[in-house]
């Protein structure tokens, strides 16, 4: 409860940094549990900074030892549990579950230190909150045996686990990851987690241990799906690269070319390419206008799941952990900025790679908006599939009962006084806020566990010499 400091900084494309202002908030002076609009002018130059505060209590974030687990506790986990229960599903909804993350050990670490040891530490990530255990040094089999609680906002967050190399005044190093979506999370049981590379593509070297245990409301859960989702205070800028883009294209390819094909089935069946499929495409045609309602929108859909879901139980489609193909990206080196007469010629070069990269990365939004709808229907995360075909089922009963334009009236009713009963109201999407929690293609395989008998890359050259 001191003061805080708050700087704004502006960089340009060459990276170069530079600090535009500073202001300073008292936080002792702010009511708790209120939303305080300031406007807080910038020292040292001309501006101000609109800011929207609100002091919350933070509550379920602890580190402890093993002997003093909170889950472990019989009444401590049944009064957590009762928090959560369904008859406390509208209070406080922003207070959706609890994760306990125990961390244990870790095997076969790679050696960072010339001595042929690791000084290793583990940080875990969930959303914008972070924790580390201690350093255990010269070992490559440490044991932190520790527990982490986080408070959840969200149970479509990933759990990100990193071990680093205590390097001193430098900064650590990398030792491997893991990405863990806390809806696998399989409560009370160790488990055995190879570590991967930087990009979550392949096997890196050595295993972590952990054991997690994960309590939430599904109600709560389900509410805030369909909100926006809490941006990351702390991420990796986006680098250009060619094997990224390349990847990126691909992915757009195969979305246009299932919509190609499924033009052309269309255009087959109105040729009679097929005597039979015509004709059936043409009986179902006539009896889907002749008879068409639009509670039937919601409907269709609803069915395309339920198929969906029988051709997974009998195998037909894929594993829902099943991997997509995984391109192998090299570890992309820094490369610092050269110095050149010929600046006209660099402001030139940099410009080409603000356009590549923007194209860059409106092909992944494209890839992943296709590939995450896909993912709804294919039943990849089993809680949102359950959830889409439960909006779908009410949605259709609404439709058969309610005429369209009563809904449409409750719709702009609700859109136009939003801001009157929320001015801090942010505007969002409903729809595209669901979609944003189901995973892509390419995150899948940051998702997917690897097995034991995966061998490391590491690993590989070392028996090849």
């Amino acid at each position: 409860m001191g003061i805080l400091d708050i700087e704004v900084w502006g960089k340009d494309s060459r990276k170069h940094e530079e600090c535009l202002g500073t202001c300073k908030v008292d936080i002792a002076a702010l009511p708790l549990k209120q939303a305080n609009l300031l406007e807080l002018p910038l020292e040292s130059c001309l501006g101000a900074l609109l800011m929207l505060i609100t002091l919350t209590p933070c509550a379920g974030v602890s580190i402890s030892d093993l002997c003093v687990c909170p889950l472990a506790d019989a009444s401590e986990r049944k009064q957590i549990a009762q928090r959560y229960c369904l008859q406390n599903s509208l209070k406080d909804l922003k207070d959706v579950g609890i994760l306990q993350v125990k961390v244990l050990k870790a095997v076969d670490l790679l050696a960072a230190d010339f001595s042929g040891k690791s000084d290793p530490f583990c940080l875990l990530e969930l959303g914008n909150d972070r924790l580390q255990t201690h350093t255990i040094y010269k070992n490559l089999n440490p044991e932190w045996n520790k527990v982490f609680t986080f408070p959840i906002k969200d149970v479509h967050d990933v759990l990100e686990v990193t071990v680093f190399d205590e390097d001193g005044d430098k900064p650590p190093d990398f030792l491997g990851k893991v990405a863990i979506p806390l809806l696998s999370i399989r409560d009370g049981q160790p488990n055995c987690y190879i570590l991967k590379n930087k990009d979550l593509e392949q096997a890196f070297k050595g295993a972590i241990y952990l054991e997690m245990d994960l309590i939430y409301n599904p109600v709560k859960a389900s509410i805030r799906t369909f909100t926006p989702r809490e941006k990351r205070f702390v991420e990796d800028s986006r680098k250009l690269s060619k094997k990224i883009l390349s990847r990126d294209v691909d992915r757009v390819k195969r979305i246009t070319m299932a919509i190609w094909n499924t033009i052309q089935f269309l255009k087959s069946c109105f040729r009679w390419e097929s005597t039979l499929r015509s004709a059936a495409a043409f009986v179902v045609f006539l009896l889907t206008v002749w008879n068409f309602e639009l509670y039937m929108i919601p409907l269709a859909l609803l069915l395309l799941f339920v198929y969906n879901f029988i051709t997974l139980t009998k195998g037909k489609v894929g594993s829902l952990h099943d991997s997509q193909e995984s391109t192998d990206l090299d570890d992309e080196e820094d490369e610092e900025d050269k110095e050149s007469e010929k600046k006209g010629l660099i402001e030139r070069i940099y410009m080409v790679q603000d356009i590549v990269s923007t194209v860059q990365n409106i092909l992944e939004e494209i890839a992943s908006f296709g590939e995450r709808i896909k993912n709804t229907f294919n039943w990849t995360v089993p809680f949102l599939s359950f959830l889409a075909c439960l909006i779908l089922a009410v949605a259709t009963v609404t439709l058969y009962f309610i005429p369209l334009r009563y809904i449409i009236l409750i719709w702009g009713i609700n859109r136009f006084t939003k801001k009157l009963r929320n001015p801090y109201a942010i505007d969002n999407n409903e729809l595209l806020d669901f979609l944003s929690r189901v995973p892509s293609d390419v995150q899948k395989v940051h998702y997917a566990e690897l097995k034991l008998c995966s061998q490391s890359p590491l690993r590989k050259k070392r028996s090849a010499v």
